[in-house]
This record gives structure tokens, C-alpha cells and sequence, in this order.
């Protein structure tokens, strides 16, 4: 059973719209290190596990990057709020704004719209667990290039907090794996690595 609580995980407030700095956070709502594919590739990939721990842990982290959808949302949202179809193609929003005036769709910063061929749920526990490994690291280094550009305080706050959470999904993972392959080994099943 899944508890919602109607707030963000972290607040978000910001308070100078921004489209420009809209247009490159949203590939973490839907780019290819983005937020929508690690809570689907996660919430799928836990069928496959063979350990409860391991099940619990892509259960949490793939409920807790919705979490960090919605804050993303907020942040695209907030940043493009109130601008013009003058301010939007100032930024290069022009295309976006066609398609979806100031609304929040899933899409890299390049304008790529998301879509599941970026994510993976192989049936081996194993080969998952390394693959979300290293698209927490992938995340982690978007999150770093996105403060690489920002300036507003309002905005690199809650984008060091989920750059900081990508840190914390990786060690857990990484305890998933030993879980598995603790598992795995006891019961002589081996998976190529």
C-alpha cells in the first residue's frame, strides 16, 4: 500500500521564472537520466528480485523518484510560470511552447520526448542491480551539470538535494546486489556478471 502525503518530499519555491533554466531541468523529469524512467525501470525490475531486501529496495527508491518527478514538475512549473510565448522563445522554448504552452511533459533538455526503449528490466537480478548503479551515477552527474548553471539560489537548493538522494540510491543498491548475490551464491544459481 502506497501512503501519499499531499507535500513535496523536499519544497521547492522559487520565486523568479526562469524558462531558460525550465528548459534544461526538464530533461530530469523525462531525459534519459531522468526521473520518469528510474521509477519505471525500478518498479518493474522488483518482480525479478530474488530477495525481499531487494524487492524492498527498488520498491522504495522507484516510489521515491515519482517523488522527485513531482518535485522536478514543481521546479518547470515554478520557473515557467506566468511567461509569454515572447519569454518562452527568448529561451528557446518556442517548439515546446507549440506543442504544450507552460505545461510539464516529459522530455530531455534537447526536446526528445521520453519513452521506456531508455530503460531496462532484463530478469536478472544481477545485471539490474548494476544497471541501477550506474544510472544513479548518470543521474548525479545531471543533477552536478544543471548546478553547473544555475545561479538562483531557490533552484540549486532543491537540485543538491536530489543530487545528494542519487548518492544515497547508489549505496542502496549496492547493498541490494550483496543481498542478491549472497543469495545467489548459497543457492549455487549464477548469474553472468
Amino acid at each position: 500500500m502506497w501512503i501519499y502525503e499531499k507535500k513535496l518530499e523536499y519544497p521547492v519555491k522559487i520565486t523568479k521564472p526562469d524558462p531558460w533554466a525550465a528548459k534544461v531541468i526538464i530533461s530530469q523529469y523525462g531525459g534519459p537520466d531522468g526521473e520518469l524512467g528510474a521509477a519505471i525501470r525500478y518498479l518493474s525490475q522488483k518482480y525479478s528480485m530474488v530477495t525481499p531486501e531487494a524487492k524492498a529496495v527498488l520498491n522504495d527508491i522507484g516510489t521515491e523518484e515519482l517523488a522527485h518527478l513531482e518535485m522536478v514538475g514543481a521546479m518547470v512549473s515554478q520557473l515557467t510560470q506566468g511567461a509569454t510565448a515572447e519569454d518562452m522563445k527568448k529561451a528557446g522554448l518556442d517548439p515546446y511552447y507549440t506543442d504544450h504552452g507552460a505545461g510539464v511533459y516529459p522530455q530531455s533538455a534537447a526536446g526528445i520526448p521520453w519513452s521506456a526503449m531508455g530503460i531496462q528490466s532484463s530478469g536478472n537480478p544481477v545485471a539490474d542491480l548494476y544497471e541501477n548503479m550506474a544510472a544513479e551515477q548518470k543521474a548525479k552527474k545531471t543533477y552536478q551539470y544543471l548546478l553547473d548553471q544555475m545561479t538562483d539560489p531557490d533552484v540549486i537548493d532543491p537540485l543538491k538535494f536530489l543530487r545528494e538522494r542519487e548518492i544515497v540510491h547508489f549505496q542502496r543498491f549496492g547493498e541490494a546486489l550483496r543481498y542478491v548475490e549472497d543469495y545467489l551464491n548459497a543457492k549455487r544459481v549464477f548469474y553472468s556478471r
